[in-house]
């Protein structure tokens, strides 16, 4: 006998801040586990009791003031408080667990690494290559079936951005960036389940900038947010879905949510 289990992703862009989207989605889709990034805020102020109260009694935290920080919010126990820093710089970017079913789940957010895609120029574009270096470096090491989520910031294929040719040189879809994501990738031959339901071309964005004076019109959509699997439990993944209406409600993230049901 299978157990399904739906584990969804989102980064929120301060879970403070947008708390009432985050209570709607848990309403409306109900993941076992959800894994948020970009929470900004310190653990001792994040807002338990909304979680609480809609039975996600299993919480692991890894929180910066301000900036960045990733949680993991289970229906779920979450075993072994598993947490690497991939920035080599203390920088709150990882949190990962166990489930019961022997599952583990990986929660990242790799940086943004700035504007200018020069290493020489731009010291946070450097700092973002090698955090994909040291992420490739665990894969290659990894033995257990696992699940890695996230905002990856980086759209690797073609059909991933509404104009591959505008955005060559544009961070989050230079060859550089690609080139290191596809490493990661083969170290672990990881199943990027968001294309498997959903192939190229077809269209599949994650994120619309704030700048738009309307998202949706000018659909330029980029795909940064990713559901990889190790190759033993991909096709054990029965649904993959996107919540694309999130991007409209109230005081909306410019990333969406992303969930995929499997069947262990």
């Amino acid at each position: 006998m299978t157990n399904a289990i739906t584990v969804a992703s989102w980064n929120i862009n301060s879970v403070r801040f947008r708390l009432d989207i985050v209570e709607r989605f848990l309403r409306e889709h109900a993941p076992d586990v959800l894994c948020l990034q970009e929470t900004k805020v310190i653990d001792n102020d994040f807002p338990h009791a909304a979680f609480e109260a809609l039975g996600y009694t299993y919480r692991l935290l890894n929180g910066q003031k301000m900036h960045h920080g990733v949680a993991m919010l289970s229906k779920l126990p979450l075993i072994e408080d598993r947490r690497y820093d991939w920035q080599d710089n203390g920088e709150a970017r990882h949190i990962g667990a166990r489930l019961p079913n022997g599952l583990l789940v990986e929660n990242v957010y790799v940086p943004a690494g700035g504007d200018i895609p020069d290493t020489a120029k731009n010291p946070k574009f450097a700092q973002k290559l090698a955090f994909l270096e040291r992420m490739t470096r665990w894969s290659a090491n990894l033995r257990e079936p696992t699940l890695i989520v996230g905002d990856f910031n980086i759209a690797p294929l073609e059909s991933d951005v509404w104009s591959h040719k505008a955005l060559l040189d544009v961070v989050s879809h230079t060859p550089i960036e690609v080139e290191h994501l596809a490493r990661l990738a083969a170290a672990h031959d990881w199943v990027d389940l968001g294309r498997r339901f959903v192939p190229a071309p077809q269209r599949l964005y994650t994120w619309w900038s704030y700048r738009a004076a309307d998202w949706k019109a000018s659909d330029r959509g980029r795909r940064l947010d990713h559901i990889w699997a190790s190759p033993a439990i991909a096709d054990k993944a029965t649904r993959f879905e996107i919540v694309e209406d999130a991007r409209n409600w109230g005081k909306p993230s410019d990333h969406i949510p992303q969930l995929v049901e499997l069947a262990l």
